[in-house]
């Protein structure tokens, strides 16, 4: 017999697959304020599940450079994150924290199977971007999106500490 005439046929597995079959782009404006004492704002993105609870946080930008670690102890103004997800967390985060950002547009990608996607099962999500600033205020945005997804390109503009939100999925 020749080996060309064995089919083979092989099951539908009936377990998820992992959805890594896109990428995501998020770019967050950080507006300029008139204020007569302005602090650089601390920021968090980060995906929810349709039941609000976390997937992935996505970015977490706050002071570093404050001695003893002290920039830490005002990651708890942004209510949302800290009260859905920064509690738990250690900071820093490797890949996930960073500085606070200046005025202008900030971009940030991730690869389909980056440690902050590669655990997305396909469905619907938001993205949610926090933003608390020192003798400021805070703003929260949302994005809702489908992952993976043909692509898509979607965004959000805040009034006060944030700007401009986009993201965009890459299939």
């Amino acid at each position: 017999m020749k080996l060309s005439s064995f089919k083979v046929l092989i099951p539908a597995l009936a377990l998820p697959l992992p959805a890594f079959a896109a990428d995501l782009e998020l770019k967050i404006e950080i507006p300029r304020i008139n204020a007569a004492e302005y602090h650089r704002p601390y920021v968090a993105a980060w995906i929810e599940k349709s039941d609000n609870t976390v997937a992935s946080n996505l970015a977490v930008w706050y002071d570093l450079d404050m001695k003893n670690g002290e920039g830490t102890k005002w990651l708890k103004d942004m209510r949302q994150w800290w009260r859905r997800s920064g509690r738990t967390l250690s900071m820093p985060v490797d890949g996930v924290s960073g500085a606070t950002r200046p005025v202008g547009s900030h971009a940030v990608s991730f690869k389909g199977n980056s440690k902050q996607l590669a655990g997305l099962s396909p469905g619907s999500y938001t993205l949610v971007v926090e933003a608390a600033r020192e003798v400021g205020g805070r703003e929260m945005l949302t994005i809702p999106f489908e992952w993976p997804a043909k692509a898509q390109t979607l965004s959000a503009q805040g009034k006060t500490e944030l700007g401009k939100v986009g993201l965009v999925v890459k299939p």
